[in-house]
């Protein structure tokens, strides 16, 4: 998912910046902040009301709205919404699950489209943010606390070198934040449209299974929630068994309780797929600070990563298996963090004016 900045005023302009390091400056922006980030499936809102401070936190599902607009209505006529300043918003930032190129927005995994210009002036806004969601997620990485993530495996992260981010949910989305000075700049990445790369005979079968129904199998294909869906059908298959249709949260659900044997199968092969997919990154971008992993997904996996071949086939690449293993690679548990970059990110535009 790449990954520009499209900020609106007067007029709409792209330009893309990175939140610095240090504390925001005394010329923050303007309370209430209207934040939000839209997924595939699902679009989370929230009100900051002071720096850090995130009030009336909503996740609506994107299915059961027309469009952002109708979404956004109803967040911000929300009760929770009103009492945290909605009336009063004059500043947005929308992080989304799509590549941001000038006025008009398409999402790739969802129908919405809007202009960027009409929803500003729809909604009276004086400012409007527009980010890819891994953009925002990539900013919000210097500003995450311990308690926000876990380690998996990996030594210290090596300070002044790059970081990477990937994430698989509704699609993959891929990111990374390179040092420059005292701040970070975001990629703007489509990586997870990336060709699908096998490492085992296995794989090379899901990836016949997969390509009798796409011309091209990108990453995206198989390392996301739909993904999950045509691995389980590809190891049936493989595995000649008859099994009835699942959806990812339940093939998720039964591999993680350990209630059915090719559900279980389709997390591991899920994690070591993961764990190439994340070393390919990682010395592309000789991301040597390490590599964040967000997403719907890999979060609820908790002590089954862990325990999974992920690491081992991260570390998995021959002469550079001891560059691999020791950079550091961090699941992130925050539930917002995308919200979190998209502050950071206004802070600091506020800062440059």
């Amino acid at each position: 998912m790449s990954a520009m900045i499209a900020h609106t005023q007067a007029h709409t302009q792209a330009h893309t910046q990175a939140p610095t390091q240090a504390q925001p400056k005394t010329d923050t922006p303007s309370y209430p902040l209207l934040l939000a980030d839209i997924g595939g499936t699902n679009a989370r809102f929230a009100i900051e009301t002071a720096h850090g401070e995130l009030q009336a936190v909503k996740v609506l599902p994107c299915a059961a709205y027309p469009s952002l607009e109708d979404a956004l209505h109803s967040y911000l006529h929300d009760a929770a919404s009103l009492a945290a300043g909605a009336h009063q918003l004059r500043h947005a930032g929308i992080a989304i699950a799509n590549p941001i190129h000038g006025d008009q927005v398409r999402m790739t995994n969802h129908h919405w489209e809007f202009s960027i210009s009409a929803t500003r002036h729809q909604f009276g806004l004086e400012r409007l943010d527009v980010v890819n969601d891994f953009t925002a997620l990539a900013l919000s990485l210097p500003h995450l606390q311990p308690h926000q993530y876990f380690q998996v495996g990996g030594h210290q992260a090596l300070a002044g070198s790059a970081i990477g981010l990937l994430g698989a949910g509704t699609g993959l989305g891929v990111s990374g934040l390179i040092p420059a000075g005292e701040r970070w700049l975001p990629l703007h990445s489509e990586g997870g449209h990336a060709s699908f790369t096998p490492a085992n005979a296995k794989e090379v079968a899901i990836l016949e299974f997969a390509w009798r129904e796409f011309p091209h199998v990108s990453a995206e294909r198989l390392l996301s929630g739909p993904g999950l869906v045509l691995i389980y059908r590809a190891l049936a298959e493989l595995l000649q068994a008859a099994v009835a249709p699942l959806e990812a949260p339940d093939i998720l659900q039964r591999g993680l309780q350990r209630e059915c044997a090719i559900c279980s199968e389709v997390l591991s092969t899920f994690c070591e797929m993961l764990g190439t997919m994340a070393a390919n990154l990682a010395v592309t971008l000789g991301a040597r600070a390490g590599i964040y992993i967000g997403g719907g997904i890999v979060p609820r996996l908790g002590d089954y990563l862990l325990q999974s071949g992920f690491r081992a086939r991260f570390e998995d690449k021959g002469r550079f298996r001891d560059y691999l293993a020791a950079i550091p690679v961090y699941v992130i548990t925050e539930a917002y963090p995308a919200l979190i970059g998209l502050s950071a990110l206004h802070r600091q535009q506020s800062a440059d004016r």
